[in-house]
């Protein structure tokens, strides 16, 4: 069996290619528009910006937004993988002492200049791609076997991502109608309706500009005609018989044709293809935080972490104080909970509470519990008592962004009543994440507030980015601040 490799569009190579151009030329236009001269030293510190910012744009995902998806989410990852390239280069500069070869308004020039370069460029190439896709230069006519969920959901992706290059030609199926889940059919061969192309009911349009043109059999004449560049077939997994039979005859044809496989049928935590010796899977259930992406998410951890104990070691030390002096009981409360792949860590809090729990029962806080202490109240309202959840960040037992970690309790509790429940924990825990932006902090008295978190852990884990953990820090800000209530 022939391995399978991935397709590699145009700009995957011009994408790089130009925001090279762009770091070097800018830092070669500054330097002559301010000293009048371009020499080895800015060409050479152009090239290394160059390589720590293709290195960061795979980190953040903005090589992978290139010519998809808005501008302004391009641009936005843009202005993130420069910031932390200047970031990088700082460094690198204060440890060679080799930013003193340069002038400050030489840099400060480039600062600005450089994204503004790579952004003209960015768009540039946007508007050529989209002329091109107007006057139909390189564009391929594509039909969709398939007329169901996953089929509708694939045209949605097509119309809403012009880079890909394809032109909607229209549905087939022998079907009168979308069907809106294949899922609970036993037989799908049985269950199948061949289509009457007589009647004025044999097409169902789902839209104006995609109608159901006709069933299987019509597909194979039109791409025989030469009248479809590319078929996508997206029947259902289960229909292998009817797939065969469809590839069989488009052999016969030169369009070219791919499988969408039905995987959403499923609930895919962080899907992604891997090649296991030439033999392609996708995951279902993993980690999004494997190689390089681990280790950037754990980098910006630590050093995050470490600056902000620094600038909360007098605050801490305040509370801690403070806890002593108005309460019975220890300064710190480490309750057992679950950390990574269900593995249990010890988590720091100040003691809010004139109890600490930490048995196979453990009670949710709940408003106005007269378990909690007069200050307890303040630092719970004011999530300061998560600040000691630093030390978990900067051990690695937790991070500054993930699934909010409970009590080893309440994991026992309800993963035998929610579904998928401890995918919650495959990675790590974190002091704030999107659930708790997103309304679900304090207590989770119902099932459902509980499922609404556990949707928004499952959310995070599939879409996670280092820029998406900038946002929920920074909304975290916001919500303690304008929405004061008990985690």
């Amino acid at each position: 069996m022939s391995s399978i490799r991935a397709h590699r569009h145009w700009w995957d190579f011009l994408q790089p290619t130009f925001d090279a151009i762009a770091i070097v030329l800018s830092a070669a236009l500054v330097k002559w528009a301010v000293k009048g001269v371009i020499d080895d030293k800015v060409v050479i510190a152009g090239m290394i910006a160059t390589v720590v910012f293709l290195l960061l744009s795979q980190l953040t995902g903005l090589q992978r937004k290139f010519g998809s998806g808005s501008a302004d989410n391009e641009m936005s990852g843009l202005a993130v993988t420069w910031t932390l390239t200047v970031l990088v280069m700082s460094m690198i500069a204060f440890a060679t002492r080799y930013g003193q070869e340069f002038a400050r308004s030489v840099i400060l020039a480039w600062i600005v200049v450089a994204p503004s370069m790579i952004g003209f460029f960015r768009m540039s190439i946007r508007l050529v791609q989209n002329a091109m896709n107007r006057r139909g230069i390189g564009v391929r006519r594509v039909a969709i076997a398939g007329f169901n969920q996953l089929g509708l959901r694939t045209a949605h992706n097509i119309e809403q991502d012009p880079s890909i290059g394809f032109r909607m030609v229209g549905f087939y199926d022998d079907r009168k109608q979308v069907r809106p889940d294949d899922s609970d059919k036993d037989d799908i061969e049985k269950d199948a309706k061949p289509m009457d192309a007589s009647g004025p009911e044999s097409e169902q349009p789902l839209s104006a500009d995609h109608p159901l043109h006709g069933g299987l059999d019509a597909l194979v004449t039109a791409a025989k005609a030469g009248e479809i560049d590319t078929v996508l077939i997206t029947l259902p997994m289960r229909a292998e018989a009817r797939i065969r039979g469809l590839l069989d005859q488009l052999s016969d044809t030169t369009a070219s044709v791919y499988i969408v496989p039905d995987f959403f049928v499923f609930e895919l935590l962080h899907s992604r293809w891997t090649n296991m010796g030439g033999l392609p899977a996708v995951s279902v259930f993993e980690n999004p935080l494997f190689g390089v992406d681990g280790i950037a998410k754990r980098l910006f951890d630590v050093t995050v972490a470490c600056a902000a104990l620094l600038c909360a070691a007098v605050p801490m030390t305040l509370i801690a104080i403070a806890v002593k002096v108005t309460s019975r009981g220890p300064v710190f409360f480490r309750q057992k909970r679950y950390g990574l792949d269900g593995k249990e860590i010890l988590v720091w809090k100040f003691r809010s509470m004139r109890t600490c729990d930490n048995g196979p029962v453990v009670k949710q806080a709940t408003k106005d519990d007269p378990r909690i202490t007069p200050l307890g109240g303040i630092l719970r309202k004011t999530s300061l008592d998560e600040l000691p959840q630093l030390f978990n960040v900067i051990d690695g037992s937790m991070s500054l962004v993930g699934p909010r970690p409970h009590a080893t309790a309440h994991n026992e509790q309800y993963r035998g009543q929610i579904r998928g429940y401890m995918l919650r924990h495959k990675i790590k825990p974190g002091i704030t994440g999107l659930a708790q932006v997103n309304g679900c902090r304090g207590e989770t008295e119902t099932i459902d507030k509980m499922e609404k978190r556990v949707h928004f852990d499952h959310q995070y884990i599939r879409s996670w980015s280092i820029w998406l953990d900038l946002k929920i820090m920074f909304k975290t800000l916001l919500v303690v601040w304008t929405q004061p209530e008990a985690r």
